[in-house]
């Protein structure tokens, strides 16, 4: 039985991996990462990662608004998919508190991403949650 943090960076490989392969469909992706375990058959997982996709332009749009001074295609693919997760974490599952994926985004930072973009995710997220309430 994975735990959530496991299942949370489980989705961040889908996630990642989606950027590198704008032409694929992510339940193709899912499919072989299944086949090759990359991920397991969680129903967290596949919530998390497909209702990040599914609202990418929503999810892009807010994070753009809080990453003052940055586009989208100038943040980090690793910071990107950290976001994209924590910020559909924050709108679409009422029962994950926020400080919850704030945590759990910058413990993935910490784990994939450099120092300067554990503290940015940390920051746009911090006004995310503010603006979400």
């Amino acid at each position: 039985m994975l735990t959530r943090r496991e299942e949370r960076e489980q989705a961040f490989f889908l996630i990642f991996e989606k950027a590198f392969n704008a032409e694929t469909e992510l339940a193709e992706l899912y499919e072989l990462a299944l086949e090759t375990e990359i991920v397991s058959d969680s129903k967290f997982v596949k919530e998390l990662a497909f209702g990040a996709w599914e609202n990418i332009e929503k999810i892009d749009a807010m994070i753009e608004k809080h990453s003052v001074g940055w586009k989208i295609n100038r943040i980090s693919k690793v910071a990107l998919a950290v976001l994209r997760l924590a910020v559909c974490e924050m709108l679409c599952f009422d029962d994950i508190p926020v400080g919850v994926s704030i945590n759990e985004a910058v413990e993935l930072c910490k784990k994939y991403a450099s120092g300067e973009d554990r503290s940015f995710v940390n920051g746009i997220l911090g006004s995310v949650s503010k603006e979400i309430g």
